[in-house]
């Protein structure tokens, strides 16, 4: 098994944000989110990175007031993706 690859992360529903701006990242995030509660997809992974946490901060302080997001936190193995459970049945 390839030690770099995490199995929790790989069933999960991930969208990669590298990249993006801090302006439209979330136009992005909360397509996913949509789309896997459509899916019936309640727990997701956004990988982010770590490097300067513009983009982690911009999305952590949009989960908290998003009414789709149950609950959302950094993955203990990896701080440059954050898992987001959704509400079910929205």
């Amino acid at each position: 098994m390839d030690r770099r690859k995490d199995p929790f992360l790989e069933i999960l529903p991930q969208l990669n944000v590298h990249g993006e701006y801090a302006d439209t990242v979330m136009t992005v995030v909360n397509d996913f989110i949509k789309e896997n509660i459509a899916l019936k997809n309640y727990k997701i992974c956004v990988i982010h990175g770590h490097s300067s946490d513009i983009l982690k901060r911009k999305i952590h302080e949009s989960l908290k007031h998003n009414r789709l997001v149950k609950n959302y936190y950094l993955y203990n193995y990896n701080i440059g993706c954050t898992i987001i459970e959704l509400k079910e049945g929205e």
